[in-house]
């Protein structure tokens, strides 16, 4: 079997990408032991903690699991992001549920561990993402919008974050896509997102984590509003 040497950007999220493709190809079984850290790091070209965070990862979501004193075995050969998928037929009020849990812990980590490279990330995608009314289009500012929170949830750095950020990335563009299509939603503002990345630049987890979740909380409570409204409403 060969694997291809991954690139040096984005290198614990190439070999996930490039582990997970093995697995759910069947290369190695359910239940079957996949190659040691060491041998992982030669056969992809990179260097053992990189595996390490990758394998990790993949334990995280199900697809690996660790058996102490024997190695790191397939647990699963089905792509937990299939699971994820349906996520994207749900309820705009439980994907928003959903996506605030994900993006409160990311700012949550990301103000504790955020480097100086990860502040210019978080402050570029801002400055790119201004708002709608000065987007070309709906699309082009929610991908700007998506890039600024996965800025957030890079600088976290947890590689299973990451991860599951990833799976629900499609999910993610349509909510905010639906929330900014709806109007009788509160839209998140610029100053609302700029007051995350000024709590992980002060280093505030609890505050960036406060920040995160008055994002979408107006919005949460509006369509909490109207779901109300429309069951109490007289036949």
């Amino acid at each position: 079997m060969m694997l291809q040497h991954a690139e040096r950007l984005s290198l614990v999220e190439r070999v996930i990408d490039q582990l997970r493709t093995q697995i759910t190809a069947g290369s190695w079984k359910c239940g079957e032991r996949i190659p040691t850290e060491p041998q992982l790091s030669d056969m992809l070209g990179v260097g053992r903690n990189t595996v390490r965070e990758a394998v990790r990862a993949l334990v995280h979501t199900g697809l690996l699991e660790v058996r102490q004193g024997a190695g790191t075995f397939v647990r699963s050969n089905r792509d937990p992001s299939e699971l994820l998928e349906s996520l994207d037929h749900a309820a705009l009020h439980d994907q928003l549920e959903v996506r605030r849990a994900l993006e409160v812990e990311a700012a949550r980590l990301a103000a504790s561990r955020r480097t100086d490279d990860d502040l210019k990330a978080i402050s570029d995608a801002l400055g790119a993402r201004g708002s709608w009314t000065d987007a070309a289009s709906l699309e082009a500012f929610v991908h700007r919008d998506a890039q600024f929170h996965l800025s957030i949830v890079r600088a976290g750095h947890n590689a299973a974050l990451v991860e599951m950020y990833r799976f629900f990335w499609a999910g993610l563009q349509n909510t905010i896509a639906r929330t900014e299509a709806e109007k009788h939603l509160p839209e998140p503002t610029y100053q609302a997102h700029a007051a995350v990345y000024e709590a992980i630049v002060r280093g505030c987890p609890e505050q960036a984590a406060i920040a995160a979740s008055e994002l979408l909380t107006p919005a949460l409570r509006a369509l909490s509003s109207t779901t109300k409204k429309a069951t109490n409403k007289p036949e």
